[in-house]
């Protein structure tokens, strides 16, 4: 159990329920394979954007047309790198962890939102797992971006962030402490 992502999840348990896992997603930058695809478009965005607004600064276009352009560089410039810090930014702030009735994801980003799925609904439980063990386990049907892009948590509204335990240390074991206390009668 991490001892940080318990003191966030203790509040959140009714009487009678007791936290049997806690933990936080993987923390600071990194790629993802989705990124594989992503990061070239951003760069055609970011560039054909920047690309644009200087020859219309240059040409000395009017400002309604400069102020047109800097919106599209400005969505280029989160998508090259923003959606980065601002994906690492809401991990920073996540806790997640399993009681006894239910699983549960706490997030502080950007105001407090808990995230309480039964474990008596839960009837689509997957894991993914990566050689270092750690990995995802998810809660339900993947979105239809989640099978292109293999993930969507960089692009806001697009799929349910709140529905899965997202780059956690030993998902294995996380995973059949959820399979068990699914079977454990109540």
């Amino acid at each position: 159990m991490d001892p940080e992502a318990s003191q966030k999840i203790y509040p959140q348990l009714s009487s009678g329920e007791s936290l049997l896992w806690s933990g936080r997603p993987r923390q600071g930058v990194f790629f993802r394979t989705s990124d594989f695809l992503l990061v070239p478009f951003s760069l055609l965005w970011g560039g054909f954007a920047i690309a644009w607004e200087y020859a219309a600064f240059r040409s000395g276009a009017p400002t309604a047309f400069l102020l047109f352009g800097a919106v599209f560089v400005a969505v280029g410039l989160y998508l090259i790198a923003g959606r980065f810090f601002v994906d690492a930014l809401k991990r920073g702030k996540t806790y997640y962890g399993v009681s006894n009735d239910r699983v549960l994801i706490v997030s502080e980003f950007p105001t407090l939102k808990v995230k309480s799925l039964a474990l008596s609904t839960l009837t689509d439980v997957t894991f993914s797992s990566r050689s270092n063990q750690s990995g995802t386990i998810t809660f339900g049907s993947q979105g239809q971006w989640y099978g292109m892009l293999g993930t969507t948590s960089s692009w806001p509204g697009m799929g349910d962030q709140g529905r899965r335990f997202d780059g956690i240390k030993n998902v294995k074991s996380v995973y059949d402490i959820i399979q068990k206390a699914q079977r454990a009668p109540k």
